[in-house]
């Protein structure tokens, strides 16, 4: 290394290469990671979101810690139904996937895992 921090050689080179983390996991992209779907009281509106902290979104969604947000205004804090991927960037590719499926869909995606639409959040 010269006075100003920079690798002269190869063999320097691939050594700081060899102990960086790999890009995805620096920015987290390699992560537990949550889709999932709320409703109302009376399941007629359906929520689809991701997170990476599924209880805590959830509970932020019952304390409508953000009033003018959908869920918050439509009472949409039942979880109904989630699913669990080990990226973030699968879980909201699932996301984009089920937002652009029709309501029948996402209520047979419910139904096979949920068929009584219990709110799931007390099982997390």
């Amino acid at each position: 290394m010269n006075d100003r921090g920079k690798l002269h050689s190869p063999a320097e080179k691939l050594l700081k290469q060899a102990t960086r983390q790999p890009y995805y996991l620096s920015r987290g992209l390699l992560m537990t990671a949550w889709t999932y779907i709320t409703t109302n009281k009376h399941n007629k509106v359906l929520y689809t979101g991701v997170t990476s902290e599924l209880k805590e979104r959830i509970k932020s969604h019952k304390d409508k810690k953000y009033p003018n947000a959908f869920t918050a205004r439509y009472h949409a804090d039942k979880l109904v139904w989630f699913q669990k991927f080990d990226s973030i960037i699968d879980a909201r590719e699932r996301e984009k996937q089920i937002k652009a499926g029709s309501r029948a869909k996402k209520i047979k995606l419910i139904e096979e895992m949920n068929p009584e639409w219990k709110d799931l959040f007390e099982t997390l």
